[in-house]
């Protein structure tokens, strides 16, 4: 049984639908931690609904970027993860945390990366007239929603849409392809190959 613990910010959509792939046990996994930058994020009240132990990390309470990520990788060490799921975490992760815990942190993004990095990709979609949009589950680097890609999941964007209706759509996709992604991590399926990441047969 692997051990995961979630970085989020917000709401936590993302986080409650991890939270029911473990519950029906196509997960198989533990979260054994949420942690959070925003004290007022929704994401604790769905923790403490599910008994998930909560690490709140203030970025206010910080002088400097450095003494928040100081305290951020003390608190990810301390959760002994096997993976760390970004699930809204609305953060730049530092180089000193994408390099302790590489190969073992992954991030949900609402766009068909490479294109519409970076903050409001639905509304980059948009604005840009494509016709397919989507959300991506990758590996964290050091760049801007960069690293390899395990999973991604298409939506047609419509006459019609803005933001705020294409990012409803995304966001069911997302529900499903993060804990695709988490799944067939904790089953030892995800092998990165450079930039290519393969996804292994079910061992029999």
């Amino acid at each position: 049984m692997k051990r995961i613990a979630v970085l989020a910010s917000g709401r936590g959509s993302n986080f409650q639908a991890v939270l029911d792939a473990i519950g029906a046990e196509t997960i198989p996994a533990e979260c054994v931690c949420l942690i959070t930058d925003n004290p007022g994020a929704y994401a604790i009240t769905r923790a403490e609904r599910a008994g998930v132990p909560v690490r709140v990390i203030d970025y206010s309470a910080y002088s400097s970027k450095d003494a928040y990520e100081d305290a951020l990788l003390s608190a990810m060490a301390a959760c002994r993860a096997d993976l760390f799921v970004l699930a809204g975490y609305m953060r730049i992760v530092g180089s000193r945390i994408v390099e302790a815990f590489a190969g073992r942190m992954i991030n949900i993004h609402p766009a068909l990366l490479p294109a519409f990095p970076g903050l409001h990709a639905q509304r980059q979609a948009i604005s840009y007239g494509v016709k397919v949009a989507g959300c991506s589950v990758h590996f964290v680097d050091s760049g801007m929603d960069s690293g390899p890609i395990i999973i991604q999941a298409c939506v047609p964007v419509l006459e019609g849409d803005d933001e705020e209706s294409l990012s409803a759509r995304i966001l069911e996709e997302e529900h499903r392809a993060l804990p695709a992604a988490i799944s067939l991590f904790c089953e030892g399926r995800v092998m990165v190959e450079g930039r290519q990441v393969r996804i292994l047969p079910r061992a029999e």
